[in-house]
């Protein structure tokens, strides 16, 4: 769910902030206003292309920010700069991101329909994931999955076993020439930490040599040695343990203490003995690093991975090198495999016929209360059982929505012939069908009023209020009908300021939303008639408001939810 969202120097935005809320969220405001460009800084947000000409006139850097909080409650920070020159960066918890990553996590947050690039109805590949949402296919479609993934991993060996003699022999070559280059050095885990640390210690040899000889004569053999003093030491803590008994555990952790100091000191005798010091041994750990620094740029990055490596050529030797007997009988399990896959999929693809029958029925009456009640939807399915290549772990069903929006047309593919206000209302209508479930979404609805009035701009306003139940809607409109359904409402206005044009953004009380209504049934021209019906529209809505808002804080008047509404207004 987006939470705030900053934007500055963006196209006739200098500076604005919005805190939207859960439910239906409407934008209303005059043509050019700026309305619009929150739509576009949001498709920013979500990896949409950024050009120079973006930016603010006059300004170098155009910048925007957002708070995204997940269905779990956790909440993600994006921003996004394009400078004057059309670089961008973009920041995902103040962390650089690329424009795939936004996409990848706009993907999870947020669906933008309308003008925009973010329309999953153009790309046919989502048509198959619409159906099979509409009709619960998924544990269907997880079995599918499963013998999908057994059949491929046959055909995969089986492939590799049944290669020509010339191009199998070529490629075992090749394998076991990279096999005996790692077997050369025969590498075991762990092995080049081990040779650096010990590096370090040849490299450093006369110096850890002097250190600890030094170390235990102070300790043990030299003129001045700290154990046979202590000898005293003790002697005088027992006379004044004898005196005192406050000293008489110290006595008692003496034989500890020479015990790991006597220990202390045969570890540095042994080590100033036994230390090699020779430059051969170090020549020689330089060597073997260099060698295996050299294996694992080849096979790496890490040593771990050479094992790895050569683990995985031996595995493709062997299965390039097996038996006309073996090839038979992976040949067979591919067959198996292939059949099961396919007994599956054809399980999957009737009942994807009979719920694509249904999606299409379902559609079209609801569209016909979204204003293209002539409108006709075919939801086809090709088969491609016949073509191995197709298979894919959804079966073998390609799905595509077909569209005849008027009377005597042609039914044709929804992405080719579907205008932005088109495409928003048939997506409207997928959604209050129930295909998805997704709490924490922002669905955001730009152009989804084009072109209707009316009763089907009350029936469209009905719909996005009733998302609002379920997700978070952000709609851009210019109908009262649809407004005044709203839970939250912002008006988007422009002025001019010093010769330059600025937008603003408010958040509207009741008393702001009856004057933005009014203006939006009769223009700037506002009797108080046209206040009345403002108000009459509000009033009719005002239980279905309160439906998409969930209800009211307990012991919150409609006075405090007004000043509340009102201390949150956010302006440029």
């Amino acid at each position: 769910m987006l939470r705030f969202l900053s934007v500055r120097n963006l196209a006739v935005i200098d500076a604005l902030e919005v805190e939207f809320e859960p439910g239906l969220n409407v934008l209303s405001g005059e043509t050019g206003a700026g309305k619009s460009v929150l739509v576009l800084a949001i498709d920013l947000l979500m990896g949409g292309r950024a050009s120079a000409d973006l930016v603010r006139t006059g300004e170098d850097v155009a910048a925007i920010q957002a708070i995204f909080e997940r269905a779990d409650g956790r909440e993600v920070i994006v921003r996004r700069e394009i400078s004057s020159q059309g670089r961008s960066r973009a920041f995902i918890d103040d962390a650089l991101a690329t424009s795939a990553a936004l996409r990848e996590l706009g993907s999870s947050l947020v669906d933008l329909h309308g003008q925009h690039e973010h329309q999953a109805l153009l790309d046919p590949a989502e048509h198959l994931d619409v159906l099979d949402a509409f009709a619960a296919h998924q544990v269907m479609v997880d079995a599918v999955g499963a013998r999908y993934e057994e059949w491929h991993t046959a055909a995969s060996a089986l492939d590799r076993s049944t290669l020509g003699d010339q191009e199998k022999k070529a490629r075992i070559d090749i394998a076991s020439f990279h096999l005996q280059e790692i077997d050369r050095l025969a590498p075991h885990a762990g092995e080049d930490t081990a040779l650096a640390a010990e590096r370090l210690v040849l490299a450093n040899a006369d110096k850890l040599s002097r250190l600890s000889s030094e170390a235990y004569a102070a300790l043990y053999d030299g003129e001045h040695a700290a154990l046979p003093q202590l000898a005293a030491v003790w002697r005088r803590v027992g006379d004044l343990a004898e005196l005192d008994p406050r000293f008489a555990p110290y006595l008692e952790q003496r034989d500890d203490l020479k015990v790991r100091l006597e220990d202390l000191s045969y570890a540095l005798r042994s080590y100033a003995t036994d230390i090699d010091t020779s430059p051969e041994r170090l020549q020689t750990v330089e060597d073997r690093l260099a060698a295996l620094d050299r294996l694992k740029k080849k096979h790496g990055p890490t040593l771990a991975d050479v094992i790895e490596r050569r683990r995985t050529l031996e595995e493709e030797i062997g299965s390039l090198e097996v038996s006309g007997e073996r090839a038979a009988a992976l040949a067979a399990r591919v067959q198996q495999a292939a059949s099961s896959f396919l007994a599956e999929a054809a399980q999957l693809t009737n009942a994807r016929k009979i719920a694509a029958r249904a999606l299409a029925r379902a559609l079209e009456t609801t569209l016909a209360e979204l204003a293209m009640p002539k409108c006709r939807i075919e939801v086809r399915l090709s088969d491609r059982s016949a073509e191995a290549t197709a298979w894919s772990s959804r079966g073998v069903d390609g799905v595509e929505f077909y569209l005849s929006p008027n009377p005597g047309e042609d039914l044709r593919p929804l992405a080719r012939i579907a205008s932005g206000g088109e495409l928003s209302r048939i997506m409207l209508a997928i959604r209050t069908l129930g295909t998805r479930e997704e709490p924490g979404r922002t669905l955001i609805f730009d152009e989804v009023d084009a072109g209707i009035g009316g009763a089907a701009a009350d029936a469209v306003g009905a719909r996005l209020q009733q998302l609002g139940r379920r997700y978070q809607v952000l709609c851009i409109t210019h109908l009262p009908q649809i407004a005044a359904r709203a839970s939250t409402h912002f008006q988007i206005a422009k002025h001019s300021r010093q010769g330059r044009t600025q937008t603003a953004v408010a958040r509207l009380d009741d008393q702001g939303r009856e004057a933005e209504i009014a203006r939006m049934i009769a223009g700037a021209e506002i009797s108080p008639q046209v206040l009345a019906s403002a108000r009459e529209l509000l009033q009719r809505r005002r239980a279905g408001e309160v439906k998409s808002k969930g209800e009211r804080a307990k012991g919150e008047s409609e006075t405090g939810a007004r000043a509340k509404a009102k201390g949150r207004t956010r302006g440029a």
